[in-house]
């Protein structure tokens, strides 16, 4: 299946990691860099290419979640990658 990658604004993601996760500076640091992303359901949005996840080669290497929450959307679990790279978001409420 071929990803079709969409523009996004992570603005509203960065400010409650601002605020929620202040220690996270490389969190932060790289919530800037979502710009792009391949909304795979109505609960979650991916950042980068899932395929063939954790294995040599892939971008994807889960390293662990943290979580923000947010008045409108609710929980959100952010799934962090090796290097704190961002791999997706999560929005438990669709869930």
């Amino acid at each position: 299946m071929k990803i079709k990658w969409e523009s996004y604004d992570p603005t509203w993601l960065i400010n409650l990691a601002k605020e929620q996760l202040p220690e996270e500076k490389e969190v932060i640091k790289n919530l800037e860099l979502c710009v792009r992303h391949f909304k795979e359901s109505k609960a979650y949005y991916s950042f980068v290419d899932s395929s063939n996840p954790n294995e040599p080669d892939s971008e994807w290497q889960f390293d662990e979640n943290m979580i923000l929450h947010d008045e409108k959307n609710g929980e959100i679990v952010l799934d962090i990658l090796k290097d704190k790279k961002i791999g997706g978001i999560e929005f438990l409420k669709y869930l």
